[in-house]
């Protein structure tokens, strides 16, 4: 079932708690599913963000080796729809330790049939709208100690060959994000950016402190708030990019601000 929200001339739509839409005034940020670039509208990568294949799936952790695919095992299990309002919608997924989950990519795509990771956590995601502006939160409970790494991956709709993104004083074309491919384009030390399109729209991140680009399609671009920048280590040092959870909870948060 779609769930809509809805506030003023903003719409978002979410299914099983993907963002599959956010119009405002009809116009549509988020990529649609089924276009050409990427088969989804947004996802998360948790615990871990980037691929693992190089270091046979495998991830240190302090309680020994978990095995992950690229992006880690989140996405591979269903959210639970836990309360919602005109204007607001939560969903939440519950992880035990070394509980196996299954690899939706093998065998085609991987050679890892089974994931699992080393710790208990939950997993809240929670959509709000205000003013001007959709808030994506995340909310992450486990124990004390626990590490991970924590990315946004919203796709956005473009509809004009000169987009760009401009961020930390400079514009980046998306020709630049293009070169990139796979690897996505990293901007370091940044929580706000402005994608610029037929119609502008302001992301800030509270928690991340980065971003990567990334697209192989000119019609859509994915703005990616991180934790960590995967591809600045062997995949052996994965772990390297880690934070440690030191509370019962912690909240990282993504704003998209609407210029009407």
């Amino acid at each position: 079932m779609i769930l809509q929200l809805k506030k003023d001339t903003q719409l978002v739509e979410i299914d099983a708690g993907e963002l599959i839409g956010y119009k405002v005034d009809g116009h549509q940020y988020i990529h649609q599913k089924g276009r050409p670039g990427w088969r989804n509208a947004d996802t998360e990568m948790f615990p871990i963000i980037g691929p693992t294949a190089l270091a046979n799936f495998q991830v240190n952790t302090p309680r020994g080796i978990a095995y992950q695919d690229q992006h880690g095992l989140l996405r591979e299990m269903p959210y639970e729809l836990v309360a919602h309002t005109k204007t607001t919608a939560t969903y939440k997924k519950e992880y035990k330790a070394q509980d196996i989950i299954t690899n939706a990519k093998y065998p085609e795509k991987s050679t890892q049939q089974e994931l699992y990771w080393t710790y208990d956590f939950q997993f809240e995601k929670k959509f709000s709208l205000s003013e001007n502006r959709l808030t994506v939160s995340f909310t992450i409970t486990g124990e004390n100690g626990m590490p991970f790494m924590l990315g946004y991956h919203p796709a956005f709709n473009l509809t004009t060959t000169n987009a760009m993104v401009e961020a930390n004083g400079k514009s980046i074309p998306l020709k630049a994000v293009l070169d990139v491919g796979s690897r996505a384009l990293q901007i370091g030390n940044c929580n706000e950016l402005v994608l610029k399109d037929k119609n502008e729209l302001r992301i800030k991140a509270e928690g991340f402190e980065n971003f990567m680009l990334w697209t192989e399609v000119s019609n859509m671009i994915c703005i990616e708030p991180i934790t960590f920048y995967p591809y600045s280590v062997e995949q052996q040092n994965l772990d390297s990019g880690f934070q440690f959870l030191d509370a019962k909870e912690k909240v990282f948060k993504l704003h998209m601000f609407v210029n009407t």
